[in-house]
């Protein structure tokens, strides 16, 4: 029989989870799977595309660069990078080659969105995790988004709101703008900015349990 001090020394051990991410959607959907990280810890990386780089690969890279940066600040601050899973997302959204910017300005959402409209896109979110160790792995989840036919008036209300503000593709889908959707075809929690059966998986394979 296990002793209580031996089972507080085990749960003590345990590592910790860590998000790399100062996104208040990801901590969210993280929660409503039952997934409480233990820090949030935000990254500040360049994440502009690089000359020729595809969606896929751009997301795949900065998720990866979130989890080392992270990866070190934890290390740093705690002095042992090897006691916590570190978990990064990057979240793009494409029309075929092109890759949509975080829209920064009214004028980028209105841009986003007039792009966008009566046509479908790609939303994919690179999740990596860097566990205990330094191993990195990484996957990519991909969802397919059809947009009806938006009118200017219609734009320029949801440009108006602000809500599109700092949002990949110039759009919240869990906002206002999931009148625009025509037809959804993937994860829904992907557009939000985590695919969570993604993220378990991922995070399980690594190791990593609940409690």
């Amino acid at each position: 029989m296990t002793s209580p001090r031996a089972a507080s020394i085990t749960a003590s051990a345990k590592p910790k989870l860590v998000l790399a991410s100062a996104s208040p959607r990801r901590l969210a959907l993280l929660a409503q799977a039952g997934i409480t990280p233990d820090a949030v810890l935000s990254t500040d990386i360049d994440e502009s595309p690089e000359k020729g780089e595809l969606p896929r690969p751009h997301a795949l890279r900065l998720a990866r660069e979130k989890a080392l940066a992270a990866a070190a600040r934890w290390a740093m601050s705690n002095g042992n990078g090897g006691d916590a899973y570190i978990l990064a997302a990057d979240t793009v959204v494409a029309a075929g080659r092109r890759i949509l910017p975080k829209a920064e300005t009214p004028e980028q959402v209105a841009q986003c969105l007039a792009l966008l409209s009566g046509r479908r896109h790609q939303v994919l979110t690179a999740v990596a995790v860097a566990a205990p160790g330094g191993k990195v792995t990484a996957k990519v989840a991909l969802t397919r988004v059809s947009f009806r036919r938006l009118g200017a008036a219609e734009i320029a209300s949801y440009v108006a709101c602000g809500e599109g503000l700092g949002k990949a593709g110039g759009y919240a889908i869990q906002g206002r703008a999931e009148v625009f959707v025509k037809e959804i075809s993937g994860s829904y929690s992907n557009v939000v900015g985590l695919p969570l059966a993604v993220t378990a998986g991922l995070l399980e394979g690594l190791g990593w349990r609940h409690g």
